[in-house]
């Protein structure tokens, strides 16, 4: 038997998954690491933690699974974007990686908009947002200019890890298309905007398709994790990419619902459109298709911090008791998962979340139903926004923590109206590197093949008609919370970084 391993490279953790030529997941092993949080606003990971912690993994996988590491055939990546990775001449590096989820460059989006305007939406699909690469750059350029000197080439997160695994620099096209210096449909490093940025071309890493074979694994990486030194690399893809290899997305009509750290509603797109920047418009990791998608910046992340600050000693299993004997509604109350600004449809560093509707009978079942359905909503406006469009969305695949939680899945087919898929063996990015990694060692004719061959439904969860009713409702209240709060926060913003 012949096995892949994907590698998916989180915001919080390294997950790696051993699959099988047939498709099974014979095991897997995750390691988390930090944020580094030093100011307001500010989101940064030490790069070499990736590294330690992926090698942690890799050799806890192959020492547990019951296999020949000779019969390991491919590696491949999947990864958080838009991360900013600074490396010097000699290939070290030279700062923390500030990653998607840092919000300190709104002067440096603002600079980009005003010098370049609507041309580089043409080039790169994308309005000029706080998470993307270049506004990194720049403020990398305007606050740390000795460190900028030395930069050599910089690499997004995954990239880096596969150097490190490697020794080869490269980059492909759907990470690069997070970065604002992609020109999308050309597929090439857009010369224009990196003279117009002092961003020198050969900062630039090489690009290279997703199932593109880097080589092998260095010596001392076999050593450390105990794979076999002939294994072969692939160059991988975004973790929304793979998120939707891994899902089956990959032809027209496909929408998958993603709930992670942060949340995604992503759709197939065989040829460009032109969405005029209200949403997301990447490479897909398979070539010459795209893929668009909203995004909800703190999704997942707004649970987490729940029981952080207010369940602290409780699992995060233990807070959805009882939530399914709660109603639709939560009992009057609703939440914004706003927490660390919004990116669709408002794209707003300054907002941030509310509980509306607060009742001193409210207990924490009723708070952890409201995020559940607030971060629903906020997913629900990208689909509103297809729709609006003329774009037909009926089902939709659903892989992250929310798929592992029936009411969820129920809650999603409630509020997106839309047929809901769990699938049997989902294993989100991680499972689209692993296709990308047994399409490059020939396992198929193609990603899409590989796709139909690793994945299978395990259950349907269809739209509940008095409960699609009671959300139709509630979410044009959710709607007018934004609006209506948004100069509250503003007038906020000034406090926030006091101590």
């Amino acid at each position: 038997m012949e096995y892949v391993i994907g590698i998916d490279l989180g915001t919080s953790a390294v997950k790696t998954i051993l699959v099988s030529r047939d498709g099974i997941v014979y095991h897997e092993v995750s390691k988390n690491y930090p944020l580094i949080q030093k100011k307001n606003g500010y989101s940064e990971q030490d790069p070499e933690v990736w590294v330690i912690e992926t090698m942690n993994a890799l050799a806890q996988l192959v020492n547990e699974a019951p296999v020949n590491p000779s019969e390991i055939t491919g590696i491949s990546y999947s990864g958080q974007m838009h991360g900013l990775v600074l490396l010097d001449r000699d290939n070290q590096v030279l700062r923390n990686a500030i990653l998607w989820n840092d919000t300190r460059t709104t002067s440096q989006c603002m600079r980009i908009t005003e010098e370049f305007g609507e041309s580089i939406l043409k080039k790169t699909k994308n309005n000029v947002l706080e998470g993307f690469t270049l506004p990194k750059l720049l403020w990398v350029q305007e606050n740390e200019p000795e460190i900028y000197k030395q930069v050599s080439v910089f690499l997004l997160p995954k990239d880096y890890l596969r150097y490190r695994m490697t020794g080869v620099i490269q980059t492909e096209f759907s990470d690069a298309a997070g970065t604002l210096l992609l020109d999308v449909v050309k597929k090439e490093w857009d010369i224009e905007i990196c003279e117009k940025f002092n961003v020198q071309p050969e900062m630039c890493p090489p690009l290279v398709p997703s199932h593109h074979c880097v080589g092998p694994v260095l010596p001392s990486v076999a050593e450390k994790t105990g794979l076999d030194i002939n294994v072969s690399v692939y160059a991988g893809g975004a973790d929304n990419a793979c998120g939707a290899i891994g899902a089956g997305i990959l032809s027209p009509g496909k929408t998958l619902c993603s709930i992670g750290t942060s949340g995604v509603i992503l759709s197939f797109e065989e040829d460009q459109k032109d969405y005029g920047g209200d949403i997301h418009f990447f490479n897909h990791g398979i070539s010459d298709s795209y893929y668009s998608m909203g995004v909800t910046l703190a999704a997942g992340y707004s649970l987490s911090w729940f029981k952080e600050v207010f369940a602290r000693n409780s699992s995060i299993q233990s807070i959805f008791e009882n939530i399914d004997k709660i109603p639709a509604g939560a009992n009057g109350l609703l939440f914004t998962p706003y927490i660390v600004g919004e990116r669709t449809p408002y794209a707003d560093s300054n907002i941030r979340g509310s509980f509306i509707g607060l009742d001193s009978k409210h207990r924490m079942e009723h708070f952890v139903k409201s995020i559940m359905e607030g971060i629903t909503f906020s997913l629900y406006e990208t689909i509103d926004f297809y729709r609006s469009r003329g774009k037909e969305i009926h089902t939709i695949v659903s892989i992250g923590g929310a798929a592992k939680n029936k009411e969820w899945l129920q809650m999603q087919a409630d509020i997106f109206n839309a047929r809901i898929i769990k699938l049997k063996n989902e294993q989100g990015p991680a499972m689209g590197a692993a296709i990308i990694a047994a399409f490059g060692s020939g396992w198929f004719e193609s990603l899409e093949e590989g796709s139909k061959r690793f994945l299978s439904e395990e259950d349907i969860f269809q739209p509940n008609d008095q409960n699609v009713k009671k959300y139709k409702e509630l979410y044009r209240l959710y709607k007018k919370i934004y609006v209506q709060t948004k100069e509250i926060n503003e007038g906020l913003k000034e406090y926030r970084n006091t101590k």
